[in-house]
C-alpha cells in the first residue's frame, strides 16, 4: 500500500486557481494510476480526474474538463492538480488515491479501484 498526504486546499473566490498536491510514501507509487476524488458535505464521493501510471493517459470529469489538469512526477512521488476557473460548486473535501491495480495503461473512475486514500484537503470557493 501507499500512504498519501495531500496539501493545497483553501480559500479562494470563483474565477480563482488552486494547485493540489499529494505526495506519496511507498514503492508502488511510480506503477499506480492516481485519481482524485471530491466529496460535498451530504453527497458522495466523486470522481474529479486519472493518470494512468506513466502519464500518458488523463481523464476528467464532464464538470471539470477544460479547467482542471492532473499530472505527476514519479521521481518526486508526487501527483498535482491544478485547479483553474474554479466555481463554488467545485467546493469539497479533495481525495487522492492510488489504485490497487499495478502498470495499468488506463485510469479508473470507481473508488473500489482504489486502495490507498489521502487523508483530504478542503478546497472552498466563494461566490
Amino acid at each position: 500500500q501507499v500512504q498519501l498526504a495531500e496539501s493545497g486546499g483553501g480559500l479562494v473566490q470563483a474565477g480563482g486557481s488552486l494547485r493540489l498536491s499529494c505526495v506519496a510514501l511507498g514503492r508502488t507509487f511510480s506503477v499506480a494510476h492516481m485519481g482524485w476524488f471530491r466529496q460535498a458535505p451530504g453527497k458522495e464521493r466523486e470522481f474529479v480526474a486519472g493518470i494512468n501510471w506513466t502519464g500518458g493517459y488523463t481523464d476528467y470529469a464532464d464538470s471539470v474538463k477544460g479547467r482542471f489538469t492532473i499530472s505527476r512526477v514519479n521521481a518526486k512521488n508526487t501527483v498535482y492538480l491544478q485547479m483553474n476557473s474554479l466555481k463554488p460548486e467545485d467546493t469539497a473535501i479533495y481525495y487522492c488515491a492510488a489504485a490497487k491495480t499495478l502498470y495499468s495503461s488506463g485510469t479508473s473512475r470507481s473508488p473500489n479501484d482504489f486502495g490507498s486514500w489521502g487523508q483530504g484537503t478542503q478546497v472552498t470557493v466563494s461566490s
